[in-house]
This record gives structure tokens, C-alpha cells and sequence, in this order.
């Protein structure tokens, strides 16, 4: 017996990777707590409520989940229908959220503020595997634990405009006039549009189904004028493969933003790098360098930062990470997921052994464990989940027999560019960058997608 007996396995995020946890650490029978800073379950999908996902229900609902839910009755929905945000919240995760197998253990308005060992700093070795985690809440409450599982994604660590990876200059000044992750254009947000003018940033799946509204509110509403800046010489990877793309939906998507552009209801400005901002007036003026290394000015009202999501692994600073210093994931992780050599359909199978660190019991999952790869899709996050609680649970076998098999061209999560050509959205991101805007989820057995959401690290298109 030591000082880990008793103590419950702490996940962070009730979002679909953490409550996919919750799901299995209870089939194990294993002890937990889910901590989430929102004040509900999917607090952060409901924020991207009003986008509708490319794939079908049936690749988006965990096995273990989805067990717990049918013994309770629950009705599930039309497992080919493309849910929405807020119906994967409302059909899906609240009703996982509220079963008695989990309710009791799933903690709302808990915002996690640091993680350590219990009286131990990361210098300190001795007896080190053995020692309790110590769970810091915004609030002052601490609280122990045998194992951390960390889903708490990167929502809320949009990248920067800035082409450098680094805010451009005046980007802290001008945050009254910018707009991050798929605005609500034609609800509640509306009136922050109506005659208008908005430049819309970044070449994934959150910029397209953004110019769209601001392409439909500009039709209903006169004086609203839409712009689309990317850094690329051409929009066609964001366009995708059209009538050939094989979710219909998603090439839908990029048919329609083409027609936008075509007709002259969207401006498009490529080879655009933005590297300052300066606000007057009411207005916001942005700086652009092109190709050539000259700079413009455009002025406009808002700017919408579809520039995708970063990891933020402060909350871990006393523990000891082992993160590739180019990734952002761990080490053994950042070569399966390069998008310079990967794209969504090439990642290799990962578990347990991929996610672990030096610091025994410590596991980030989900969009978190890909850094700033574009690569993630949700069927990675619920099978890196079912690994890690087997190991957890001491069944190294299971834990072992990693299972995922993904698509070669048919899911990436941020740019509606995933084609079936050679210039497929799923491809390496040649920026390097990564400005993806998405979550995905699906098996190579059927055609399936992502979420058409900014909240991924990386990569014009896969993440």
C-alpha cells in the first residue's frame, strides 16, 4: 500500500475527450474526478454551437459512452445525421454528463490552475512515482490524486495574427475590434456584422463557414462588405475537391466559399501576412507584407483570427514534460503526427506509450496531446483515452493493442481543403505553422470528417 491507494484519477475538461474518459475509467472500475472550468459539459463545443460537423453521428460517440448511455435508454440520434455543435452538446455529451454513473464525479466552474506532487517541486526525485498529484483550483481548493489525465483541449489558446508566430505588432490594443473562432455571424453576433466591413483570417474549415455568413448577412444586409486574407499564393486547398470530395458536405462547402469569390462577394487577398494592427476611429487598420516583401494597409471594422489554436502547458510547469520543442507534443508523439511528413490519414496508431512523460501518470489527451499538429481527429482522442485507462488499470495488453484506423484522405479538422488530389487539405502543412481550425472524427470504414471548429492547433487543415 502507498500514498496512491484511495486516491481518484483526476481528468481535466468535460468536453468529448474527458467525458470519454469518465466513460471508460468507470467501466474499469477505477476511482475519479472530472474537473471543468465551464459551467457545464462541452462548455467549449457550445461556444461553436451554431456550426453544423461533417461527420456523422456514428463517429463522433465513444464505444464506452455509448455503452453506459444504451443500458440507461438512452435514444440515440440518427447515427447518419451531421450534428451540430450544440446538438453534440445537448444530445450527446449532457445526457453522458448526467448519468449517475458520472454526475456525481463531474465538478462544473473547477478551473485547474497548476499541477504538481504533493510537497515535491520538479527538482525532487526520491520517492517521486509514488507521491500523490496536487490539483490547484483558481479558487485556492487543492486536491490529490493518483493519475492526471488532461483533456482540457486549446480552446482558449487561439494563435496569433501575427505571421511570426508572435502577435503582431499592436495586436494587444486592437483586441475590442478582433473576433477569434467562429462568430456566431447570423445569431447572436449578428449586429457586430450588419453593414460592416470584416476581414476574415486563415484558410481552414472555422474561416469558411465564417465567410459564408458574412457572405449571406452581406446579401440581406446592404453596406456589409466581406474580405478573406490568406497566406498562401492560392485558395485551392481550402476549396477542396468539390463533387469529388467524398463527404459531400465538405465539398459543398468549398464549392460554395469558390462561387463567393468568383462573383466578387468575397475579396480574396493572398500571399497575405499580417504584421501590425493599429486601431482609430472606430476602425481597426491592419498591415500586410505580400510575397514580394512590400507592405499595405487595409482598414476595416472587424477582424475575424481564424488562425486556429496552441497548447498551453503552464498548468504542468512543476512536472517533468518531455515535449518536442518543434510540436508541443511528447516526444515519442511529435514524429507521428509531423504535419511536414503526416497528414490526418498517416498517423500512425498511438496509445499510452506515445502519451507518456517522465512524470509517471501524468497524460495529456485530445487536440492538447497534438501541440500544434493539424493532425487530430476525435476517434484519436477516444482511443488514446481507452489506452491510457487500461494502463491505468494495469491491463498493459489492452493498453497495447492500439486499434485506429483513419482515413487517407477523407478527415482533417480545419480546412474544408481536404480533397482527393495531390493539393488535399490533409497533405503536409507547407507553412509550418499550423493554423488549423477543427476536430474531426472517423475510421477508414466510411467517409467521415471533422468539426468545423478553430479550436486545433496547427495546420491550415488538419487540426
Amino acid at each position: 500500500m502507498n500514498a496512491l491507494d484511495g486516491l481518484p484519477v483526476v481528468v481535466i475538461g468535460a468536453g468529448p475527450t474527458g467525458l470519454a474518459a469518465a466513460a471508460h475509467l468507470h467501466e474499469r472500475g477505477l476511482t475519479f474526478v472530472v474537473l471543468e472550468a465551464g459551467d457545464a459539459p462541452g462548455a467549449a463545443v457550445a461556444q461553436w454551437g451554431h456550426v453544423r460537423v461533417f461527420s456523422p453521428w456514428r463517429y463522433n460517440i465513444d464505444p464506452a459512452a455509448r455503452r453506459l448511455l444504451d443500458a440507461a435508454g438512452w435514444v440515440a440520434p440518427d447515427l447518419d445525421d451531421l450534428p451540430t455543435g450544440a446538438e453534440l452538446v445537448g444530445d450527446y455529451l449532457r445526457p453522458l454528463a448526467e448519468l449517475p454513473q458520472l454526475r456525481p464525479h463531474v465538478r462544473y466552474g473547477a478551473h485547474v490552475e497548476a499541477i504538481s506532487r504533493l510537497g515535491l517541486d520538479r527538482l525532487r526525485t526520491a520517492g517521486r512515482d509514488t507521491t500523490p498529484f496536487l490539483l490547484r483550483l483558481a479558487d485556492g481548493e487543492e486536491l490529490c490524486a493518483r493519475a492526471v489525465i488532461d483533456a482540457s483541449g486549446t480552446w482558449r489558446t487561439p494563435n496569433v495574427l501575427g505571421a511570426s508566430g508572435l502577435p503582431a505588432r499592436g495586436e494587444a490594443d486592437a483586441t475590442a475590434y478582433l473576433e477569434h473562432a467562429l462568430p456566431d455571424v447570423l445569431g447572436i453576433d449578428r449586429d457586430r456584422f450588419v453593414g460592416r466591413h470584416t476581414l476574415v483570417v486563415g484558410a481552414g474549415h472555422s474561416a469558411a463557414n465564417t465567410l459564408l455568413s458574412l457572405a449571406e448577412l452581406a446579401a440581406a444586409e446592404p453596406g456589409t462588405e466581406v474580405t478573406w486574407a490568406i497566406r498562401a499564393a492560392s485558395p485551392t486547398r481550402t476549396y477542396g475537391g468539390g463533387t469529388a470530395d467524398a463527404l459531400p458536405a465538405r465539398g459543398a462547402l468549398g464549392s460554395r466559399l469558390r462561387a463567393h469569390v468568383d462573383a466578387g462577394r468575397i475579396r480574396l487577398l493572398t500571399g497575405f501576412s499580417v504584421q501590425a494592427l493599429t486601431a482609430a476611429d472606430g476602425r481597426v487598420s491592419v498591415v500586410v507584407r505580400d510575397a514580394a516583401g512590400a507592405d499595405e494597409s487595409i482598414t476595416v471594422d472587424r477582424v475575424v483570427a481564424a488562425t486556429g489554436f496552441r497548447p498551453d502547458h503552464t498548468i504542468a510547469a512543476e512536472l517533468r514534460l518531455d515535449l518536442d520543442p518543434i510540436m508541443g507534443a511528447t516526444r515519442a508523439l511529435a514524429p507521428l503526427i509531423d504535419p511536414n511528413e503526416h497528414s490526418c490519414g498517416t498517423v500512425p496508431p498511438h496509445g499510452v506509450d506515445e502519451l507518456a512523460h517522465p512524470e509517471r501518470g501524468y497524460y495529456a489527451v485530445g487536440m492538447k496531446s497534438y501541440g500544434r499538429a493539424p493532425t487530430f481527429l476525435m476517434a484519436t482522442g477516444y482511443e488514446q483515452v481507452r489506452s491510457v485507462v487500461a494502463a491505468l488499470a494495469g491491463d498493459w495488453a489492452a493498453a497495447r493493442d492500439v486499434q485506429l484506423d483513419l482515413p487517407e484522405t477523407g478527415v482533417c479538422n480545419s480546412s474544408p481543403a481536404d480533397v482527393v488530389n495531390g493539393d488535399n487539405c490533409c497533405g503536409p502543412d507547407p507553412t509550418g505553422r499550423g493554423e488549423s481550425t477543427g476536430i474531426s472524427a472517423g475510421l477508414r470504414s466510411a467517409p467521415i470528417s471533422l468539426i468545423a471548429l478553430a479550436a486545433v492547433p496547427a495546420g491550415d487543415c488538419c487540426s
